[in-house]
């Protein structure tokens, strides 16, 4: 089971995805330069260190998606999200917010190419077993999901 996936719902991952850049342009506005050093919780990732996180996932999302369709049989390669982390104390919010909005919009640009045989590729997480390249792309929405939801929940917390 994709434990992110299974945050879609029934909604159309490809729409979530697309939709995203604007959600977080707009929290990011919402929570403006104090909000950002916000977090849900002691010990958990401010909000602007989930904006750096979900700049690095859509480069590696970008890496997978391009590797899958490319290889036979794609091992992906999984990364410690802890110890990537170690690298934001110093990182921008906005700079965050622009590499993923950039790299968001050319990987939706690829998926506008691929083929239903290709989104029905069988690929490999380590972690996770195999999985379809339409896996893959659910789990980016889930995960988007996942993250606009706590950064939500920080802005609402932000406004009380």
């Amino acid at each position: 089971m994709n434990p992110y996936a299974s945050q879609l719902g029934d909604r159309n991952p490809r729409e979530v995805i697309a939709e995203t850049p604007q959600q977080l342009a707009d929290l990011v506005e919402r929570l403006g330069p104090t909000g950002l050093e916000r977090s849900l919780a002691p010990g958990k990732w401010p909000a602007r260190f989930i904006l750096c996180h979900l700049a690095d996932c859509e480069t590696v999302f970008a890496f997978r998606l391009r590797q899958a369709l490319a290889e036979a049989y794609h091992v992906i390669q999984p990364f410690d999200q802890d110890a990537w982390a170690n690298q934001y104390s110093s990182a921008d919010a906005q700079a965050a917010l622009a590499v993923f909005s950039a790299v968001r919009r050319w990987n939706l640009a690829l998926l506008e190419t691929v083929t239903p045989e290709q989104f029905a590729k069988t690929l490999n997480h380590p972690e996770r077993g195999d999985m379809t390249f339409q896996a893959v792309v659910e789990t980016m929405g889930g995960h988007d999901l996942n993250h606009l939801g706590q950064l939500e929940t920080i802005a609402s917390q932000a406004a009380a």
